[in-house]
């Protein structure tokens, strides 16, 4: 009698609040294992849940074993690396046969060049920090998230989010005409740009394949809305007028479009898939536009003081291209007659070394960076605005979202 009322207990608090409680779960199998005939959920462990493009297993998201928050990438890395795994052997798979060169093209940095994996990293993290309780939910709706692969689904957020940012960056350095990426030969560079910009065409279609599989129209509209504006910002970029290369606001929402919109807008995906809020949502979507705001500031002062080698990149890339970054823009506060010079643009050589010289002369360096610490105060106060938990798992995984915040503007590359 008693199993059964404990049983009963455990469930309740582990299908209360419509989703899967880690807290609750142990507890709940306690229950069951009690039974006289007792139940095993075993398909609901550790089976292969497909959501879109790649198959995920569960079992790599509860068994792994959390480690220290001093490395937040760590407390993910099992989930990373069957990302990684999947985007290298699947991206490509149906074409593979049909058009080698462009499965070549199409793998290129998942293969050679992988990086952190900062995003998709940042998106599990986020899934979660929000592992909580969510009101007015029923068993009913508890067993249909639980079916469906939650964290699956979360998951191929994450993957989406890197094939539509790879597909950016292979687009950018077309049409940069950029020749390093990631410390190796851009892809434009190795194949060409016609097939570059074929392989982020590519990637962009297996992204949108894989978010329709979700078949939530809120994320869809979200994650399109990213796309529009990751093409709206680098028209901006390209087409500014005088006034708008010297403004502050336009600048902001540039790299909002090209950068910002893709972390917080992928960031509420998660949140809407787990069923929270739409002030938990929006919470979530804050956390990643300021994180997005003060990753880019922070890469934008890096072209101005990096190394090359450290980068993986050239430095003074953004200048020489005429494109005019939160640096220089603070500098022109202070010598007006350096704007004269960005209207003249940057082909000659001798307009790039006078604006160096103004930008060493002025605070717009120091100015830049506070901006970015701002924004990454910001991103920290919606963590912390987050409805609270004593769940260890979902606390570890907001201390690790708001380390991440301090990393991203104390980096060097």
């Amino acid at each position: 009698m008693y199993s059964r009322w404990n049983l009963a207990r455990n469930l309740r608090r582990f299908y209360e609040h419509g989703r899967y409680v880690p807290k609750f779960y142990p507890q709940a199998l306690v229950g069951i294992n009690q039974l006289e005939t007792p139940i095993r959920p075993q398909a609901l462990y550790d089976r292969q849940v497909s959501c879109g493009l790649h198959d995920v297993s569960y079992q790599a998201h509860h068994n792994r074993s959390f480690r220290s928050v001093e490395d937040p990438f760590s407390l993910v890395a099992d989930e990373l690396s069957l990302i990684a795994k999947n985007l290298r052997e699947q991206v490509a798979e149906e074409v593979q046969n049909k058009a080698p060169k462009l499965a070549s093209a199409a793998k290129y940095f998942f293969e050679r060049a992988e990086g952190k994996k900062f995003r998709p990293t940042v998106l599990l993290l986020m899934a979660s920090a929000l592992n909580m309780p969510i009101p007015q939910s029923t068993a009913e709706e508890v067993f249909d998230t639980l079916s469906e692969g939650l964290r699956a689904r979360q998951q191929a957020i994450a993957k989406i989010t890197e094939m539509i940012h790879v597909a950016s960056l292979l687009h950018d350095d077309v049409l940069d005409d950029a020749d390093k990426r990631r410390g190796i030969e851009s892809l434009n560079l190795v194949m060409g740009n016609k097939l570059s910009v074929l392989a982020g065409d590519f990637l962009l279609s297996k992204a949108c394949m894989a978010l329709a599989d979700l078949k939530n129209t809120e994320v869809v509209s979200l994650i399109a809305k990213v796309v529009e504006n990751l093409v709206t910002g680098e028209t901006m970029q390209m087409t500014s007028t005088s006034e708008q290369r010297r403004s502050m606001e336009y600048y902001l929402e540039k790299t909002y479009c090209k950068t910002a919109s893709l972390i917080s807008n992928s960031c509420k995906s998660v949140a809407i898939l787990a069923g929270q809020t739409a002030e938990v949502a929006m919470l979530a979507y804050d956390y990643g536009r300021n994180l997005g705001l003060a990753y880019q500031l922070t890469d934008d002062i890096l072209d101005f003081t990096g190394n090359k080698d450290v980068l993986g990149k050239g430095v003074l890339s953004d200048i020489r291209h005429g494109i005019v970054t939160a640096p220089i823009l603070y500098a022109i506060e202070e010598f007006p007659q350096l704007g004269e010079i960005v209207d003249q643009g940057f082909d000659d050589p001798a307009n790039v070394d006078l604006a160096l010289e103004y930008l060493g002369k002025s605070r717009g360096i120091e100015r830049a960076r506070q901006l970015a610490e701002e924004h990454a105060t910001r991103a920290k106060e919606a963590i912390e605005a987050l409805p609270d938990s004593d769940d260890e798992d979902v606390l570890r995984s907001r201390s690790a979202l708001i380390d991440l915040t301090d990393r991203a503007i104390r980096r060097t590359k």
